[in-house]
């Protein structure tokens, strides 16, 4: 079993680690009385017990038993890590030079680049048409250019995200099935042109249960976090952004509200979901004054553990200081997502306040209110995603790939050289952070399941005993505050021989495998950082 206890910057690392010397073998350490598992977890311990331990530290850096490593940031490689980086927008009918129109994307430099290489996740607004076309028919089965386009992006490494949208309105076609009108939902027609479309009212009975059952399908579909990133999850109104709500009686705006995230909820228990953090949510409005209820319906959700969307940076009438409030109130407690709201081939961009002329201009906004916001995400849509890659916007492009959402790595570790046999062993490890945005590990949906860890890797880059620092909290890891641990940990069970130290941020969840990369200049091996070389023995 081994100790933790998390420590301040300088305690730990500012002196080395805090061990024992064996007088026979030179080497760190004390073997233990019994036996530990092959992973150990870790308790807190005092802090006197390091600082009475720390005095040994000197001398046994003098026989350079000690390994005393730093690594510095890296800034320039492109990290694909859960809810963090660029949403590239997919669709659910791509025209067939979707991917190739972003391959072979010329850079400023003369270089280029696949977009894909960019992104983390593809993200699709799709229609529950789409996805259930017949009752218990779903789309992700029989539509050959829905599953085409999502093989492809697993394929590219991108993890997907989702929302389902059902109103239709401002559609060219019914985005809630047919079959579900049939069955008898009550709804409303209205006219995108000249086509007449029909949407369902969120509160009719028969909608809701119609509903119920395919999320309750999308969910066995969708809720693994190693194929799916987020799912937004709500989706009713005008373009699913939650606003413009029509509802058959007004006064079921808050129950609607309250059973759409308790369903999404109770299907998507491993996959973080989503909520656009609108000042008319579940309103009848597209826009005013912010909505009195608003706030409280939404913090409710996002209390439960919804992390926070929101469908119109750059715009700065309709991403103002309530947005921006809302935004500051959550920060560091939520992730949160951007998506810009100008359409720059269909909007007259020049009408918004901060005196936009050009594309580049509009780009400028997105990023400075992300910035603001601390976003985890930005996006790259349809019509906009080349944008992102002018001579004017690429150094934005740049910058939220070196500064934006997280990008973790240990900055400095301290490790025993040579330990004996069964010893005991006390390893101290600093986090640094260089996003503005921070890791979501207090999510419930992830429930603290990424930890710091240590093991001891072969010279074939397995690893024969990992030491998982139970104390380590991602989640708290901020930029501009370096953030250090120090626990003990047994090597009983680890025979004789010559291994490395290696370092990493490990899912729990899957077999305490490295689960996020590291942002570390620094060799790799299977997503540990290696530190150095120890001599077991």
């Amino acid at each position: 079993m081994s100790t933790s206890h998390h420590i301040t910057r300088r305690t730990a690392l500012g002196l080395g680690i805090a061990a024992t010397a064996s007088a026979a073998s030179g080497a760190l350490g004390t073997p233990p009385a019994s036996a530990a598992p092959s992973t150990s977890t870790s308790t807190s311990r005092p802090t006197s017990t390091l600082a009475a331990t720390a005095a040994t530290t000197t001398a046994a850096t003098a026989t350079g038993a000690v390994l005393d490593k730093h690594f510095a940031a890296d800034t320039t490689t492109l990290l694909k890590n859960p809810l963090t980086g660029w949403a590239l927008y997919g669709s659910s009918a791509p025209p067939a030079d979707y991917w190739t129109k972003y391959d072979d994307v010329p850079l400023p430099d003369g270089t280029t680049i696949s977009v894909s290489d960019y992104a983390s996740v593809m993200y699709m607004r799709v229609s529950w048409t789409i996805l259930e076309p017949s009752e218990g028919v779903y789309g992700w089965d029989t539509n050959a250019a829905f599953a085409g386009i999502l093989a492809e992006a697993r394929r590219r490494g991108l993890r997907l995200a989702f929302r389902v949208v059902v109103d239709s309105r401002d559609k060219s076609s019914d985005f809630t099935p047919a079959w579900v009108r049939a069955a008898g939902a009550a709804g409303y027609e209205t006219q995108t042109g000249s086509t007449t479309v029909w949407s369902p009212y969120p509160d009719d009975p028969v909608f809701q249960a119609k509903y119920a059952a395919f999320i309750a399908a999308f969910g066995a579909q969708y809720d693994d976090p190693a194929t799916t990133d987020f799912i937004d999850g709500y989706g009713l109104g005008k373009w699913g952004e939650g606003h413009s709500m029509l509802y058959q009686d007004a006064t079921n705006r808050e129950p609607v509200f309250d059973w759409i995230i308790d369903l999404y909820q109770e299907h998507f228990t491993r996959v973080p979901l989503a909520l656009n953090y609108h000042r008319m949510i579940g309103g009848p409005k597209d826009w005013g004054t912010p909505d009195p209820e608003s706030e409280r319906m939404l913090d409710g959700a996002y209390e439960k553990g919804y992390v926070l969307r929101h469908d119109a940076f750059g715009m700065t009438t309709y991403y103002a200081d309530w947005e921006k409030s809302m935004a500051a109130k959550w920060r560091y407690k939520r992730p949160i997502i951007m998506e810009g709201g100008w359409v720059t081939a269909q909007h007259d961009v020049t009408q918004d306040p901060r005196g936009y002329v050009t594309t580049a201009d509009v780009r400028r906004g997105e990023f400075d209110d992300s910035v603001e916001a601390h976003v985890n995400m930005m996006d790259l849509r349809n019509g906009e995603t080349l944008s992102w890659f002018t001579d004017e916007t690429y150094p934005l492009t740049q910058r939220f790939d070196a500064e934006g959402g997280y990008r973790l790595h240990p900055s400095h570790v301290v490790v025993p050289g040579a330990v004996a046999v069964g010893a005991t062993v006390d390893l101290t490890h600093e986090w640094t952070n260089t996003g503005w945005g921070y890791l979501p590990d207090n999510l419930p949906v992830w429930n603290g399941k990424y930890k710091a860890a240590l093991a001891l890797l072969r010279a074939d880059g397995s690893v024969a005993k990992s030491f998982v620092d139970t104390a380590s909290d991602p989640s708290t890891w901020l930029k501009g505050s370096p953030t250090a641990y120090a626990f003990r940990a047994s090597l009983a069970g680890v025979p004789s021989g010559q291994y490395r130290w290696g370092i990493a941020i490990v899912d729990t969840t899957s077999g305490g495998t490295p689960g996020i990369q590291l942002a570390a200049q620094a060799a790799q091996e299977g997503g540990w950082v290696v530190v150095g070389e120890v001599t077991v023995g």
